[in-house]
């Protein structure tokens, strides 16, 4: 018979699911937006909380409805060999090369750097990232208990902190909201919906997925219907959460631009506000809710990727994973958040759209009689217009000039697709390729032959 979740354990799992979301850049990008969008910050935080909120919901539900085992089961509609590199890639991304070593240079910078001198920056990180990813790895070598220590004490701590400083900021405004800077002074909505990539959540979403759909079972559902509703209910309780915060802290951003004027990041608004509001203690205050937000980020994506990689390469043991991913982030880190952060765009600009795409396939998939046609003409299309605006990214971050032939498919693609400019020039030729070829697949279906019946 199977278990019937109490809301309680709904609370646990969501905010395990929460937990593992939530990391330092969470805190950053939407304090930055609320500084740069002013009084348009209300439709940019919109886009922000569909990428930002939405899409890991929608992302989580995408594994659970598809019926996959996995991120790598569900890519493989597509083709096995493109399913293994987009996983493999994907759970690089947020794991050694971008997302992991950040929870640690962020932690750093935004909770610990301030307290610093100066001279001992560099010498700080090294003992601060050792410490931080010696802990992570500790933690890492006991998933089991993943749900006591993540979901029961480190978000409510992480939450009560964080209320503590955007209740004050509500009873207490720091200011009026000032005029929009010029990326949000038009399409607002749009440049907060690729904002929204900077945190990851949605593709992260793809692989936690399979972590929450674990732990509801273990918790006593098997039925498909039970999985998928139990995984909606606590999905619901984590983007809720991601949500509200997002929603204060853009508030936050918005109102400080008279009384702290504009930072390139949105770390010293949070910096800047706590200590306004809190003094000496403030700083500590956020110190912790960095520290610990980047803590619990880490400590799931090194599970996360030690499970994919060891079962890809059974040879190598989870263990040893996750000491070889910790070190790696580790020496990573101590290059620097700004190096991280700048290389970590392009590659951002060209897996969102695939995997936006992906999570649609997912849900649409019945609707096709999940053909693959579909899946490969979508993916196909998505593919070669995500890849040039990851180099278009790149060359920019790198201050480069565009070569001829990437510029001239620039110049092509932003005089026939719609939203190019945005960012989202992907989207309209997605949604035709996915309807032309869903009306395809189902005439082949319902036009192939039936096997003739023996009349005996």
């Amino acid at each position: 018979m199977e278990t019937k979740l109490s809301f309680k354990s709904y609370a646990v799992v969501g905010m395990m699911l929460f937990a593992l979301f939530f990391g330092a850049g969470n805190l950053i990008f939407p304090a930055q937006l609320g500084q740069y969008a002013g009084e348009n910050v209300w439709l940019a935080i919109a886009g922000f909380l569909i990428t930002g909120a939405g899409l890991p919901l929608l992302g989580i539900l995408a594994i659970g409805y598809s019926k996959s085992n996995d991120l790598q089961d569900l890519s493989s509609r597509v083709h096995p060999l493109f399913g293994l590199i987009f996983t493999a890639t994907l759970y690089l991304t947020i794991g050694p090369f971008f997302a992991l070593p950040r929870t640690g240079a962020v932690a750093y910078e935004i909770g610990i750097a301030p307290f610093v001198g100066d001279g001992n920056l560099a010498l700080g990180l090294v003992i601060f990232s050792v410490i931080f990813f010696g802990i992570s790895l500790w933690l890492s070598l006991n998933p089991s208990q993943m749900v006591d220590s993540i979901g029961k004490f480190l978000s409510p701590a992480i939450l009560l902190a964080l209320l503590l400083l955007l209740i004050m900021v509500i009873v207490k405004p720091l200011g009026a909201m000032q005029a929009p800077q010029e990326a949000y002074a038009s399409g607002a909505f749009l440049k907060g919906f690729t904002e929204g990539y900077n945190t990851m959540d949605a593709l992260a979403s793809l692989v936690f997925g399979i972590i929450v759909i674990s732990t509801i079972r273990k918790l006593g559902v098997n039925s498909p219907k039970g999985i998928l509703s139990a995984t909606m209910k606590s999905g619901i309780v984590a983007v809720g959460l991601l949500a509200v915060v997002y929603v204060g802290i853009a508030y936050l951003g918005a109102t400080s631009t008279g009384v702290f004027g504009l930072f390139d990041t949105g770390g010293p608004v949070l910096s800047e506000a706590s200590s306004y509001y809190f003094g000496t203690f403030g700083a500590a205050l956020l110190a912790l809710i960095i520290t610990l937000a980047c803590l619990t980020t880490a400590i799931g994506l090194i599970v996360a990727n030690a499970e994919f990689f060891h079962k890809l390469t059974p040879g190598i043991s989870y263990k040893k994973y996750v000491v070889i991913f910790s070190l790696f982030s580790l020496i990573v880190a101590n290059a620097g958040l700004s190096n991280i952060i700048n290389y970590s765009i392009p590659i951002l600009m060209f897996l969102y759209p695939l995997a936006i795409v992906l999570i649609m396939l997912a849900f649409l998939s019945p609707l096709f009689k999940h053909d693959r046609l579909v899946y490969v003409s979508a993916i196909t299309v998505t593919f070669f217009i995500s890849v040039i605006d990851g180099l278009k990214t790149l060359t920019a971050s790198l201050e480069m000039a565009n070569p001829a032939w990437l510029q001239a498919i620039i110049d092509f693609y932003t005089s026939v697709l719609p939203l190019y400019a945005s960012g989202l020039g992907w989207f309209v030729p997605a949604v035709i390729v996915i309807t032309i070829t869903g009306v395809i697949a189902n005439f082949k279906k319902s036009v192939s032959p039936r096997p003739a019946r023996n009349n005996i």
